[in-house]
């Protein structure tokens, strides 16, 4: 532990940040005092009023004492020396993601860290690095001789993979790599690692997925491959003393490969020479609270700051999609990455055909078609399987009364409360509120109350009752098994649910659109989307998009074995169960044909000036009452009329948000768009003192907080 430095010693001043909101107007940084100078990125403990905050020590030349009074700068109290100081790139990362997404210094910095770090004394600390690297057998080894395994033979690459990654290695941009599901996106990323670490014996790899269940099998295939090279991972469903703990490792070096959510984007890794980006088009990767920043877009960002001055080793970045985002197919149009294609399936399999269902032409409360039933019993029987989305869990959106039109809704937000039939409640899925199922309508006493509309719960119980005459290929019932959040809450739940699938004991997968994407099953040639008519007419210019990508990629989960496939002469097919078989976007999905798809969205959003034609930000408030939420941000509006930018900006008046109260506090937005990102920023940067202003108006009393989203995905 080090001391507080003696009041009457020569101090030295230090700029410490320190989490305080943007609105605080403290400035990115605070000063205090030491006896000693610390380098910048090292980890202290100092007062901030009545508390005792962890602090980064900050680049600040110049900084000075000069007409200050003694005392009148609080010392630091501690110095967290233990660990190696934060190097400058990643505090470049967090400055940049600061300034771009609007939120303090501090609160992107801070935030970043494992909070556990937050409340360890030195001495803890200290004793916690030395169990670690007597564990991993490291006390008196360097990082790159770090004994942790034999990394397994990896397979012979197909034409397709070799060409990408050798034209990968030799980019001299972000790359792009688009190749359709099942053509080995994922033994690219292992080769383009194992690459890495064989030539370079300090450097360091991080590869991002967008969800967590998706972490643990791909961990598996990492650890196997690359077992003496240290491999963590990086997520939310880490405990806090296994965040903690990988952190520590990626930060000293001795992990060379880091696995993770968009959360990893800030993880200390002093050697970073590869950053990948699986599947980046997933909405995932933005952050909805907090800063809410883009992942994936801070991805470019830190390869361009690991790069400078690198000219042999700088760092690559790679993104992988066999959808990809429209900002990132524009920008491979547009030359900034490096557009890497692989069409084929590895083994030759062939991609499946869509059958188009028209509800219109089935009978009539007809949940799932008769013809979709029949191949799925006729596949059951030939020992494949086959898999069922439909992106709602629960039982039924809604319980309804026919009587007095009463709906289940939730009494603290402008939502309803879903109905769970497995356990008998009414559960609000954006607040967590749950009440038991009443026996009768709470307005009228009517008993006779109903669900409305459909879940997977309700899903897989019809499922279950249409099957029942049907058998697998052993004689057996046929088995249905549900994949959805509410199924997979106990912990190892998932991994062995998805266990049970690959190995064969299930014949019917039902769940969300965590089934969509990463996994893969072996036997499954039949994959089917019940309900996903609401992406095609969705307020959001974004669902189109959004739409296409869940049924190609849920589609990608079958076929994927072709000797499988041949050896049972199965037909690979997406069934798609839809009210508007004419719409253009299905004529797309049965081609298979992404780009033609991207060209006419991109020839859409062109003609509209939405983005990446443009640039938007939306700043949200939240109050007691829907009025002032909506004053502080026209009171604002009002007030950045002479703001630098604005005459590059549209500003539109405020209105409630989608879901406009939730949790008992009532939401409104505002939209910004311009034409030119940097006048974008300028105007942000300078309107954060407005909205502070605007929220000292009698207008806007009763406001809780405000947020800005730049670059949102929902609007």
């Amino acid at each position: 532990m080090t001391e507080p430095a003696d009041s009457t010693g020569d101090l030295i001043p230090l700029a410490v940040v320190v989490t305080t909101p943007a609105y605080s107007g403290l400035g990115p940084a605070l000063t205090y005092v030491h006896d000693r100078a610390l380098e910048p990125g090292t980890l202290v403990r100092v007062p901030l009023g009545k508390r005792e905050l962890l602090g980064l020590v900050w680049d600040a030349p110049g900084l000075s004492l000069e007409g200050l009074e003694p005392g009148q700068v609080r010392p630091v109290l501690q110095v967290l020396d233990a660990i190696p100081p934060l190097n400058a790139n990643w505090r470049g990362l967090a400055s940049f993601a600061a300034r771009y997404y609007q939120r303090s210094l501090g609160e992107v910095a801070l935030a970043a860290l494992p909070p556990q770090l937050r409340d360890l004394q030195p001495e803890q600390l200290a004793r916690k690095l030395k169990r670690l690297a007597k564990a991993a057998g490291t006390e008196h080894l360097a990082p790159e001789s770090v004994p942790m395994g034999e990394a397994t033979t990896a397979p012979g690459l197909s034409p397709e993979q070799a060409e990408s990654l050798q034209r990968f290695q030799q980019a001299d941009r972000p790359a792009l790599l688009f190749g359709t599901t099942g053509s080995g996106k994922t033994e690219v990323y292992l080769r383009a690692v194992q690459d890495l670490l064989e030539q370079d014996t300090l450097a360091q790899a991080l590869i991002m997925v967008p969800e967590i269940n998706l972490t643990p099998q791909l961990e598996a295939r990492f650890t196997e491959r690359f077992a003496r090279w240290g491999v963590v991972s990086l997520h939310s469903g880490l405990t806090p003393a296994q965040r903690l703990d990988h952190w520590l490792l990626a930060h000293q070096g001795q992990a060379r490969i880091v696995l993770g959510t968009r959360m990893a984007i800030f993880a200390s890794l002093p050697r970073l020479r590869l950053i990948v980006v699986d599947e980046e088009h997933d909405p995932s990767y933005k952050s909805q609270e907090g800063a809410r920043y883009s992942a994936r877009d801070l991805a470019i960002y830190r390869a361009r700051l690991e790069s400078q001055g690198r000219a042999s080793s700088h760092c690559r970045v790679l993104l992988g999609s066999a959808t990809p985002s429209l900002e990132s197919w524009r920008a491979a149009e547009l030359g900034r990455y490096l557009r890497l294609d692989m069409p084929q399936r590895i083994g030759g399999g062939a991609l499946p055909r869509l059958r188009l269902v028209d509800m219109n032409h089935q009978p009539k409360q007809c949940v799932i078609a008769p013809p979709l039933v029949s191949a799925i019993a006729e596949r059951a029987a030939r020992g494949e399987q086959s898999m069922i989305l439909l992106n709602r869990r629960g039982y039924a959106p809604v319980l309804a009364c026919h009587a007095c039109r009463w709906k289940s809704d939730c009494p603290h937000c402008s939502a309803h409360a879903v109905f769970h039939k497995i356990d008998r409640t009414l559960r609000c899925h954006h607040c967590g509120h749950s009440s038991r199922v009443p026996y009768a309508c709470p307005d009228c006493g009517n008993l006779d109350i109903a669900p409305v509309g459909r879940g997977t719960e309700q899903l897989e119980e019809q499922l279950a009752g249409l099957l029942a005459d049907a058998r697998r290929a052993d004689g057996g019932p046929i088995r249905v098994l549900r994949l959805d959040a509410d199924s997979t809450r106990a912990k190892g739940s998932l991994e062995q649910r998805l266990g049970q699938m690959h190995e064969g004991e299930f014949d019917l997968l039902v769940g969300t659109q965590m089934i969509a994407k990463g996994h893969d099953f072996r036997r499954i040639t039949l994959v089917a989307a019940v309900n996903p008519d609401g992406g095609l007419f969705a307020s959001d210019y974004r669902a189109p998009e959004r739409l296409f990508a869940l049924l190609l990629q849920a589609a990608g989960r079958a076929g994927r074995d072709a000797e499988f496939v041949a050896a049972q002469g199965a037909a690979v097919e997406l069934w798609v169960q839809t009210w508007y078989p004419a719409h253009p976007l299905f004529a797309a999905l049965a081609r298979q044909d992404y780009p033609a798809f991207a060209t006419q969205q991109l020839q859409e959003r062109e003609a509209a000036l939405m983005p990446p034609y443009s640039f938007q930000a939306l700043v949200r408030a939240e109050a007691r009452t829907q009025e002032a939420a909506q004053a502080l941000l026209n009171l604002a509006a009002q007030a950045g009329e002479p703001l630098p930018g604005r005459q590059h900006l549209t500003l539109y008046p405020a209105v409630p948000m989608a879901i406009q109260r939730l949790a008992n506090v009532e939401r409104a937005q505002l939209l910004i768009e311009s034409d030119s990102r940097p006048a974008l920023q300028a105007f942000l940067t300078a309107w954060q003192e407005q909205l502070q202003l605007a929220r000292s108006q009698p207008e806007a009393k009763g406001v809780l907080r405000w947020a800005i989203d730049v670059d949102p995905l929902a609007i």
